[in-house]
């Protein structure tokens, strides 16, 4: 992913909150001030620049993040995003989340040229962890939205709720393994959850130079299971790890060691790893020693048990066959996860994870996970089922939230309240504050909480109370639907692999003609010059050979095209282009378009870079550049080494016009640099590798009367997604300034097949844009 790195750095927010009544006076005085940015001592809100942390793809606790801060402010104990920052939350007039139903990142690259209005309105935009329902897991909930199925089938024994023997057959625990018992192999994770959840696999590409445990042995209910978990730091090369921890199945702990990362230390993340740079200094042991050692101690037909165990394991550049991982254990809806904090707390009885302690110990944490599994193998997905942990995890944060009130409040009000559904935790911190939440489209929201609305409703009436009931609240979620007719799984995979295959022929040139006896070295080297190269092939079909050039980014494609275009190079003077095909035909259309997106503004590609340059030696190279902001490395997602080029993102558009002038032709360290303007993002920098990487994983082969189907469709849903986005550019026209307005994708999640979600966000200033 791409790593940005603050060259001229930004000043971290004042933030200060303020009260549902403060935020009221401070709209009416704008208003009064013709909705604008007020006098002197009013300022406009501001998001960050920059993504903040090494990875842009957003998940949707990240996302709550986002939401809280900018509904609720400091003054109702809410932080700062961790992955961003909004710059004068209190004058914010107000939030708006308008969900896309049934979309995707895909949709959105698909039908690029008709989003006309998104494109060119929000300047950032992330990558969102996909979710099969958005709306239920912003409400916290997990319930059927079906219509029928309004009771919850809830009882009151004391001051428990505790659900009807029959409705456990809901219960996510039940749907997952059923009522019956099994031994320890009924709940370890096959091969395609181990893919689906990024476990490291043998022979997968994206594991090269990983080390296999050799516990190769068949497994059986009496194998032995051991707890892992390990601590990390970022580093120059990402996620590194620190400390690991193996106990066995008594708890005992088996090693608990430091280990020093082979990189440079970005970050100790001693809050939560307890890692400091003290402690590191003395030691010696290395990754590889860890590895060794692993090897040894665990038997062969070892089960590991771990809480997020993927991360672990990829940290340990390991791969092991046989896992149990109890964040997928206590399985929850809408593939949400307990902590496991919370789940030791509620199913063990233990603290961990203190505040009191620095960081986290993992041989506790891994001690913890361990009994889980223990706890779930002997007693059974019906006890687990029965601890009704949804339940206790909301009582937990009620519990925290009613501690805040004075003492006598809190008598009154269990004297007087009946026991009542759980209301979703988000929109209760906004109930909380007096402000009444807004959700209209097919899910809308009532005193039992989130449930379908008519089926039948349109986008057009979804606008049209939208525009009259959105300026009466100050935080709303509108939604608009594609419709079910458009979510079938062979329209989304053809989508998919049209997409995949207009991609790849953008990242693709061919060159030549060439002598016979053409030096191919030569000819690399000087392709390389332009940016990353995925594969290099010889063309023989022809009279005389070319070369078939696959680009990593789009950036080099377009720059072998500018630059290389009837250049001399091996003795030859050749012609570059891309393949010609039906769906290029609009190649240059969307080049341009991509250039001018408002996201890619003052941003600047520069390739010929040499890959031992660090980034401290780049940072002094062009500290030089006039208002330059932001260096950003794209890495390469299997090895983690960054790329023979960069982004620089400059505050002012002119700025990088003056930079693309003086950085072409330009020598570093004896390396001749090239520049264009930017066309992909660091988050579609990130989608286009997983594209060309997830090769017949979206749905297999598609028949040809399916794809007859696909063309009609397509056509259909063209002009719904241009309707759409005309919707979006109504509603975001008739928002007050200061307004910040979030467009979700929400991605699919299905046994179909996943796609990434996408999210766009701006708050609007007084030229209709969203400010940086």
């Amino acid at each position: 992913m791409a790593k940005a790195v603050c060259v001229n750095g930004y000043k971290r927010p004042a933030g200060a909150g303020a009260d549902a009544g403060e935020r009221q006076a401070a709209r009416k005085r704008r208003k009064a001030d013709g909705g604008g940015g007020g006098g002197p001592e009013e300022k406009s809100s501001r998001l960050s620049a920059a993504l903040f942390g090494e990875d842009c793809e957003i998940s949707r606790d990240q996302l709550y993040e986002l939401l809280k801060y900018a509904a609720l402010g400091k003054c109702h104990n809410a932080t700062q995003p961790s992955w961003c920052r909004i710059y004068h939350q209190s004058q914010l007039a107000g939030v708006v989340v308008i969900v896309l139903r049934e979309m995707s990142q895909l949709h959105f690259y698909k039908f690029y040229l008709q989003f006309k209005h998104l494109r060119k309105v929000f300047r950032h935009r992330f990558t969102l962890t996909p979710s099969t329902n958005f709306l239920a897991s912003l409400c916290g909930e997990g319930a059927n939205l079906e219509p029928q199925n309004t009771a919850q089938g809830l009882t009151s024994t004391s001051n428990e709720c505790i659900p009807k023997n029959s409705d456990l057959e809901c219960d996510p625990i039940i749907r997952k393994y059923g009522g019956k018992k099994r031994g320890l192999t009924g709940y370890m994770l096959t091969l395609e959850e181990q893919k689906k959840y990024d476990y490291p696999i043998k022979g997968s590409p994206r594991c090269k130079g990983y080390i296999y445990t050799e516990c190769d042995q068949q497994r059986t209910d009496s194998s032995p299971l051991f707890g892992l978990d390990c601590e990390m730091c970022l580093t120059a090369k990402g996620n590194e790890v620190t400390r690991v921890s193996l106990v066995d199945a008594q708890g005992q702990c088996l090693l608990n060691e430091l280990v020093k990362p082979e990189s440079t230390v970005v970050n100790y993340r001693t809050r939560f790893s307890g890692i400091t740079k003290k402690m590191l200094l003395p030691v010696k042991t290395r990754l590889p020693d860890i590895q060794t050692r692993l090897k040894k101690i665990l038997p062969r037909d070892a089960v590991l048990v771990g809480h997020s165990l993927n991360g672990d394991l990829q940290a340990l550049e390991m791969i092991h066959p046989s896992v149990i991982d109890t964040s997928l254990l206590f399985a929850r809806n809408e593939g949400r996860r307990f902590k496991l904090k919370f789940l030791a707390k509620a199913v063990l009885g233990k603290e961990i994870q203190c505040e009191q302690k620095l960081g986290h110990d993992p041989a506790e944490d891994a001690r913890a996970a361990l009994e889980l599994a223990q706890f779930f193998i002997e007693q059974g997905p019906a006890k687990a089922a029965e601890l009704n942990l949804e339940m206790l995890l909301t009582a937990e944060v009620s519990q925290n939230k009613a501690a805040l009130q004075p003492q006598g409040c809190r008598v009154q009000k269990q004297l007087n309240e009946p026991p009542h559904l759980p209301t979703p935790c988000f929109l209760d911190c906004l109930q909380v504050t007096g402000q009444k939440p807004l959700l209209l489209g097919r899910q809308e929201l009532d005193s039992s909480g989130l449930r379908q609305s008519n089926l039948s409703i349109s986008n057009k009436q979804v606008l049209r109370r939208a525009l009259a009931d959105v300026p009466l609240s100050t935080f709303s979620v509108i939604q608009f639907s594609l419709g079910p007719e458009y979510t079938a799984s062979h329209l989304l995979a053809g989508l998919c692999e049209k997409v995949r295959s207009k991609l790849t022929d953008m990242l693709t040139i061919y060159a030549g003609p060439f002598e016979e006896n053409f030096c191919l070295k030569s000819v690399k080297k000087e392709f390389g010059r332009c940016g990353p190269i995925c594969s290099l092939t010889v063309v023989t079909e022809t009279h005389e050979p070319y070369v078939c050039v696959q680009y990593e980014v789009l950036e080099a494609a377009q720059l072998a095209v500018e630059s290389l275009n009837g250049a001399e190079i091996a003795g030859s003077c050749i012609k570059v282009q891309r393949p010609v095909s039906a769906a290029m035909l609009d190649c240059d259309v969307l080049i341009k378009e991509l250039e001018l997106d408002v996201e890619n503004e003052g941003v600047i590609y520069v390739a010929g870079l040499k890959k031992s340059l660090t980034e401290t030696d780049l940072q002094e190279e062009f500290s030089q550049l006039k208002d330059l902001e932001t260096l950003f490395l794209p890495k390469d997602l299997q090895s983690g080494r960054h790329r023979n080029c960069c982004f620089l993102k400059f505050q002012k558009s002119q700025s990088a016009v003056d930079a693309l002038e003086v950085i072409n032709g330009w020598t570093v360290k004896g390396s001749k640099l090239r520049s264009r303007n930017a066309l992909a993002s660091g988050h579609l920098w990130r989608w286009i590798w997983q594209m060309n990487h997830n090769t017949g994983k979206q749905g297999g082969n598609i028949l040809y009367e399916k794809m007859e189907q696909l063309s009609d469709s397509e056509q259909e849903l063209r002009k719904k997604v241009k309707k759409l986005d005309h919707h979006v550019k109504k509603l975001y026209r008739s928002l007050q300034n200061n307004t910040l307005c979030i467009i979700l994708f929400p991605g699919v999640n299905s046994t179909h097949g996943s796609q990434s979600g996408l999210g766009l966000m701006g708050i609007k200033d007084d030229g209709g844009r969203s400010a940086c």
